[in-house]
This record gives structure tokens, sequence and C-alpha cells, in this order.
């Protein structure tokens, strides 16, 4: 857990590799958890909060780091669609930072020694749509539209006081835009990362573009790729260190891809630790799983990378 004397997130990347943790939602699946609906996870900070809590224990306790609060599918137009007024959906998106508080100080009561750390998760705009969409981004709205989306969640995630706040699985560059400045000026830092379909945005638009959006931005502190292929994180790591020169983040899927129709995986994993150490040589130094990749995965991670 994270304290007074403990490094920043910055400066734990300056001095070497942090590992992540992996997927949230497979994580509560495994444990027996539905999650078939639209809230997806963030309906489990309302109806058991425990087995968000016990999940994040369970990436702790593999070797992750950080941990990413279950708010990617939080947001106040997605709970007030089930009835959630503005009031408690803030208060839903707090609990998800101090459930991740909570799993760090109990991994440390636990025994777990080293500094943990919690990043709140900014989903992108088509999270709330539930209809895939952050897969292919260009939503028809603009960059004001999509900041006034972000914005009042990003404040409220930011006022509970995380690590870092997680701008992650964006699509294209203008959410990323409308992002940066939903941040500018909180007093948070953050990272920034995009899922990308080879060299490029799932949107279409080159890496190099995409990543120099954050080349001069203060409050980023790393930036990179999620939700995505794992032969796709090589080429992407070096385009960020190049353009950008920050700490690069990466924490692809399984491999498995994602049928949004059926709601279901498809095909198998080809996510392993031979490309991990690979990987931090480019320049990555945040690493870790998103979908479908659990804690034992995590676990191989962590030791590949002490071993290195």
């Amino acid at each position: 857990m994270t304290s007074d004397t403990s490094p920043s997130l910055a400066d734990a990347l300056a001095a070497g590799t942090v590992v992540l943790d992996g997927g949230m939602s497979n994580q509560l699946e495994s444990a027996g958890h539905d999650l078939s609906d639209e809230l997806w996870s963030a309906r489990l900070l309302a109806e058991r909060p425990e087995a968000i809590t016990e999940a994040h224990l369970a990436y702790f306790r593999a070797g992750a780091s950080v941990a990413i609060t279950a708010s990617y599918q939080a947001t106040f137009e997605g709970f007030g669609k089930r009835g959630i007024g503005r009031a408690e959906a803030a208060r839903l998106l707090t609990r998800s930072v101090e459930l991740a508080r909570t799993a760090a100080r109990q991994a440390a009561d636990a025994g777990v020694r080293r500094p943990l750390w919690v990043a709140a998760s900014v989903g992108p705009y088509g999270a709330m749509l539930a209809d895939g969409s952050e897969y292919r981004g260009r939503y028809g709205l603009g960059v004001a539209e999509l900041e006034r989306f972000h914005r009042p969640r990003i404040e409220t995630l930011a006022a509970a006081a995380p690590d870092v706040l997680a701008l992650e699985t964006v699509p294209d560059t203008d959410e990323a835009a409308a992002l940066l400045r939903a941040v500018r000026g909180l007093g948070v830092p953050a990272w920034l990362s995009y899922t990308v379909d080879g060299r490029r945005t799932r949107a279409g638009q080159p890496l190099e573009e995409a990543f120099a959006l954050a080349a001069d931005a203060e409050e980023v502190i790393a930036v990179g790729v999620n939700c995505c292929a794992p032969g796709d994180v090589g080429p992407a790591v070096e385009i960020a260190a190049r353009v950008t020169g920050k700490p690069v983040v990466v924490y692809p899927n399984s491999g498995e891809g994602w049928d949004a129709g059926a709601r279901a995986w498809r095909g198998g994993a080809t996510f392993g630790t031979a490309q991990v150490t690979a990987w931090r040589a480019a320049g990555a130094r945040l690493i870790g799983g998103c979908c479908r990749v659990g804690p034992e995965s995590i676990g191989e991670i962590t030791r590949a990378l002490d071993a290195a």
C-alpha cells in the first residue's frame, strides 16, 4: 500500500518496471459472478463490493503492484439507465477506489511488503454504450462533447485520491484529446492507453499521431496500449517510447477475440511471458494483462521480469 514514505508511481517507473494486474471481469467471472448486463463489472460496485476487493487482492497476492479499479464501465449515464441517480453514482465511483485501497491494506496485512498503487479506470465512451464501439471509435461526437461526457466522472474519481488515472482502451485520437483536456489541472497523474490494430488506433489513425498528443502533457506519466492482441504490443512500445520519451504501459488481452454480438470470447490464447522481457527492453515499464489474463499469468509475468 502506498504511504507517505512510498515512491510515487512516476518515480517507480523511472527506477524500473512495475507489474499491473490483469482482467477484472475474468477474475469476477471465475468466482461465479454473472457480468452479462450492460454495467458489466460496475454492477458489483453496488451489489457485491466484497467480490471486487477479493479480485484486487488475488492480483496483489499474485505479484501485481497496481490495481485498476472496477470503474471502466461505471458512468453517470450508464448508472442512470438503471435508475441510479447522480449522487449514488458518484458514491459508487468513489467506492471503486476505496475497494482497491482496502485490497491493498489486506495485502499488506497478509505480508506483501512492496508499494501498492491504485489506478482509477476511465473507460472510453463506447464502454458506456456496451455495444463493442470502444473497439471502433468515431462515435459521431466531437472532442468538446466527449470532454463533457468524461469530465464529471474523471473529477469524481480524482477526488477519491487514486494514485493515477488510467485513461484506457481509447480507440481514437478525438477521444484521447478529450480525455487529456479533462484531466488537465486536477493534480492527479494519468496514463493514456490506446486499443490498437497493428500500428494504428482502432479508428485507423497512425500511432505516431496518437501518442504525440500526450508527449507534452505534464499529467501523463506513461503512454501505451491495452485490450489488444499481444502481437500488436511490440511495435506500439517502440513507437510510444520514440514519440513521447515517456515510460510505456502495456497490458494486452490473452489473444482471444471478443465477439460483441455474442458477448463471448473466441479463439485461443497467445499471450505468454516470452514477450514480456522484449517489451521491457523496448521501453515498457508498466506491464500487465487485460481481458482473459488472470492472477496466474500475472504471477508468471512477475517471475519473468524478476528473473531477467
